[in-house]
């Protein structure tokens, strides 16, 4: 659908509610550009990279597009959208 190709990662935390919605946004969206979504559980990624979870762990779940943060707590979908068609 797009010529440019994204990366779209998710971050997570184990039993956050917020976190299956906004996953669930996304694998919606990611799919009309034919991309994956990458899900991260900072949790258990804290083992090898604790900056992780002392960056976004109080702001889950964390939307990262191109590596770079996109949003969070919900996913702006129109924004996402008009940002993965660049």
């Amino acid at each position: 659908m797009t010529a440019a190709t994204h990366e779209v990662t998710l971050l997570t935390r184990t039993g956050c509610a917020s976190c299956v919605g906004a996953a669930e946004v996304l694998r919606r969206v990611c799919s009309e550009f034919e991309l994956e979504l990458t899900c991260i559980d900072v949790d258990e990624a804290a083992a090898t990279d604790p900056e992780l979870r002392a960056e976004y762990g109080d702001r889950l779940p964390v939307i990262l597009l191109d590596g770079r943060e996109h949003g969070y707590w919900e996913v702006d979908e129109e924004r996402l959208r008009d940002d993965l068609r660049k």
